[in-house]
């Protein structure tokens, strides 16, 4: 299938759903509307409701916002998950020690984390940074971790064999094991990052997508929620398609398949 028509039927996909719901929230059906448009809005409402807050300007700064804090919370959860995890993989006897506590904390519900962050960070940024990382960084450690670990036994021992320093194997043979590993729990962590920086603002702040959508909420403006959820999925697209160019440049030394080849 080519990428055309792939994207053709994702997107006929998309305007299949928004059909569906226009008519259920707006035909009569055995003469009863099945969605209610007060509890699910309708997709002409939506639309508007969008279209208004890009005309006179209001969501940029929501989005700037939400932006920075899911930016910064995937790059430190991102870069935490990678150091650590390569240092575990290599480091058995630590990764032992601390396994019971990796655990631990990763079984924290993070909603429960989020009243604790703005205790200590206030209801600035960095308690909904300190929140997305906390769903980025074990989505990312694990991954690695284990991207380590799968190394091949003959690929190393060759490797060693050939007189390659620790540092050769870990640019040549550990990290090109765990790249693929990394991206794909990247992709994943683009979402995480965005939802802890919403439930942050959801649950308290001045500005951002989760602040609009709390706001919309409290006054039971169904078109709002709908809305500011709308603009956070198309953010999150963005998003992890700039991933998926990142990774496609940097995943050029994997092996062309052997069907591929013929």
């Amino acid at each position: 299938m080519s990428r055309l028509t792939l994207l053709a039927l994702q997107i006929l996909v998309a305007v299949a759903v928004i059909g569906l719901w226009q008519v259920l929230t707006s035909v009569p059906i055995f003469g009863t509307i099945l969605l209610p448009p007060f509890f699910f809005s309708r997709p002409g409402d939506v639309a508007a409701r969008i279209v208004k807050w890009f005309a006179d300007g209001s969501i940029w700064m929501h989005l700037w916002i939400t932006l920075t804090e899911s930016v910064l919370a995937f790059v430190i959860g991102s870069l935490g998950g990678v150091l650590v995890g390569f240092w575990f993989a290599r480091k058995p006897l630590i990764a032992a020690v601390f396994d019971p506590y990796v655990k631990m904390m990763n079984a924290l519900p993070r909603v429960v984390l989020a009243p604790i962050f703005a205790l200590w960070l206030g209801l600035g940024i960095w308690s909904k940074v300190a929140l997305g990382v906390t769903l980025v960084f074990f989505v990312v450690f694990f991954n690695v971790y284990q991207g380590v670990k799968e190394v091949s036994p003959t690929v190393l021992a060759n490797a060693r064999m050939l007189g390659m320093s620790e540092r050769q194997l870990m640019r040549h043979v550990y990290w090109p094991s765990a790249l693929s590993w990394m991206f794909s729990s990247l992709h994943t962590s683009v979402g995480f990052a965005v939802v802890g920086a919403v439930v942050g603002e959801y649950l308290g702040s001045a500005a951002g997508l989760g602040y609009l959508i709390q706001q919309a909420e409290g006054v039971f403006d169904v078109a709002g929620v709908f809305a500011g959820m709308t603009v956070l999925a198309a953010f999150v697209i963005v998003i992890d398609i700039l991933v998926s160019m990142i990774e496609r440049r940097l995943l050029v030394w994997r092996p062309v398949a052997a069907d591929a080849r013929g």
